[in-house]
């Protein structure tokens, strides 16, 4: 890692294309994970919300995202992409889950339903 006043010296100073991530985590080794959510919603009403993802790798490992997401506006047959993090990289995902909340603690629960989500891994985008 870099100190964030001289994050910038550092990388120019090698002259080589560079990922610079500025989301970290509190925890070592500090770097956040980043994948790129796209869903497509059912939903014949509007719906507005957070998500939370859980992926289970194929033994059984599970982590949660730990980026707070912003409000998104999910709309029936529409895509919606939302970068979400974790504090570890699980190889082999073999189960997504996902928890959608107004975080009103007043009003109605809504369901979100999904027609197609993908999962895209951004530090490692060939899977």
């Amino acid at each position: 890692g870099y100190y964030a006043d001289r994050w910038k010296e550092v990388l120019i100073q090698n002259n080589l294309p560079t990922k610079a991530y500025f989301d970290t985590s509190d925890h070592d080794p500090f770097c956040i994970y980043n994948y790129l959510l796209d869903i497509t919603t059912w939903n014949k009403n509007t719906r507005r919300g957070f998500i939370r993802v859980k992926i289970t790798d194929l033994a059984g490992k599970t982590v949660e995202s730990e980026m707070d997401s912003e409000a998104a506006t999910f709309q029936q047959y529409r895509r919606v992409k939302i970068l979400t993090g974790f504090y570890q990289d699980l190889d082999k995902i073999s189960r997504i889950s996902l928890t959608f909340s107004t975080k009103s603690l007043i009003g109605p629960k809504y369901k979100l339903r999904i027609l197609q989500m993908r999962l895209k891994s951004l530090n490692n985008p060939e899977r």
